[in-house]
């Protein structure tokens, strides 16, 4: 910035008026007032592009931060029907287990069907091989007695033997079984009923692999249901975990960029507290750690001694009584003050004895309020997060040395900050 120094006209050294050195010393004077004025100026203008650098830094990072914010609750939103798609998953896989469960019970009823229906084939094949045995024993009784009878010469016998082409033909031949009867009942009828039985057999044999054909295929189809089902719920167990794992990687990703977002907030904020402080003279203080929120969910503003509580309080030379609406918190000038909770900024100015004063509305008629700060670093109508630096600890206002008045209120009313802490 180059620096132009004014004309002074100074009155004519003939006029009724200082002597020659007088005017000297006034003009030195006058040109040195100019050069202070002109050295602040450029002082004032040299400061205000970095302090409103950094602000635009801020309001640029607290946008994104926003924006950031925007972005995850679209993706609650998401995360949201990922778990209801996990619980009908989970519901699907508690079903395809029951179902592999039932799918076992019907395959062992099977198993002990086909193995009684297996145990009644091996009895048939028994029964069938002894029935044979003496079916084949009778048939050579009933072969040895026809040969007897065509020994004996009986003509019409003989012409129905050679007739016959076999022994079943010779059986169901009534006139032959009539002769068989008178001469001996006793062989025919066990020749009868040895093959009455074996027909039996068969019959139930034949059933017997029928049902052992048809246990058989249930079998493979229920061993087929059970195979589908456990595959099923191999498929869903594994979509299950991609999609659990799918969920909290975006959690991850978008905590991981809103941290960094805040980390940068807070160290801007700390610059414009430095820059705020080197102008006013004020020295600040690094922020404190931020607290737990309490049941309440309250932090408190910053780190210090409780010097006094709320409620009534003796004024000063015990004459009469006040009400303290807060605490006050006992801290350095230039302490970080962060925001009990996240809120709206309603208030952010001087204000009589509270000296430069903010009051955040957190909503369903909660608000806090801190007082005598040094500074600002917020603005009325400004959002904040539960944390953020809002200010800083001073002494304005009516107060007797730096400190913190901290105030909550409920739908205006002062309420004591400690059962809110």
């Amino acid at each position: 910035m180059s620096l132009q120094f004014p004309d002074v006209h100074l009155p004519n050294p003939l006029d009724n008026g200082p002597s020659r050195a007088r005017r000297e010393q006034l003009r030195a004077a006058l040109l040195l007032a100019f050069a202070a004025l002109v050295l602040v100026l450029a002082l004032v203008f040299w400061q205000g592009p970095a302090t409103a650098s950094t602000e635009d830094k801020l309001n640029d990072t607290q946008a994104r931060i926003a924006e950031q914010n925007d972005k995850k609750g679209v993706l609650t939103d998401e995360i949201a029907s990922l778990s209801a798609q996990i619980d009908d998953y989970e519901s699907q896989v508690a079903a395809l287990r029951a179902e592999e469960r039932d799918a076992e019970i019907r395959l062992a009823a099977k198993q002990a069907e086909l193995d009684q229906a297996q145990a009644q084939v091996d009895r048939a094949y028994r029964e069938l091989k002894i029935l044979a045995a003496r079916l084949k024993r009778s048939l050579g009784v009933l072969k040895d007695r026809i040969v007897a009878i065509y020994k004996a010469g009986d003509s019409d016998m003989s012409d129905l033997i050679l007739t016959s082409k076999s022994y079943g033909d010779l059986i169901e031949t009534s006139s032959y079984i009539e002769q068989i009867q008178n001469r001996n009942e006793s062989i025919v009828t066990r020749v009868r009923d040895l093959r009455d039985q074996q027909e039996a057999v068969v019959v139930r044999l034949k059933k017997a692999k029928d049902t052992i054909e048809a246990a058989r295929n249930e079998i493979a189809a229920e061993e087929k249901n059970l195979a589908t089902a456990r595959q099923a719920v191999q498929s869903q167990a594994a979509e299950l975990a991609s999609v659990r794992a799918a969920r909290q990687a975006k959690v991850d990703t978008i905590n991981s960029k809103v941290e960094h977002l805040e980390d940068i907030e807070a160290d801007l904020q700390q610059k414009i507290a430095e820059q705020i402080a080197a102008a006013s003279g004020v020295s600040v203080l690094p922020a404190g750690p931020m607290t737990s929120p309490s049941a309440a969910g309250l932090i408190w503003p910053l780190s210090g001694t409780v010097t006094s509580g709320f409620g009534p309080r003796s004024s000063p030379g015990g004459i009469g009584s006040t009400y303290h609406e807060g605490i006050d918190i006992s801290v350095p000038e230039g302490t970080p003050i962060r925001a009990a909770a996240s809120g709206t900024v309603i208030m952010a100015s001087y204000n009589g004895g509270y000296g430069n004063y903010t009051c955040v509305d957190h909503g369903s008629g909660l608000s806090t309020c801190y007082a005598h700060q040094s500074g600002f670093a917020v603005s009325a109508g400004q959002s904040v997060d539960q944390g953020q630096i809002i200010g800083y600890s001073g002494n304005t206002g009516s107060s007797t040395g730096p400190h913190l008045h901290f105030e909550v209120r409920i739908n205006g009313a002062a309420q004591d900050p400690m059962g809110y802490l």
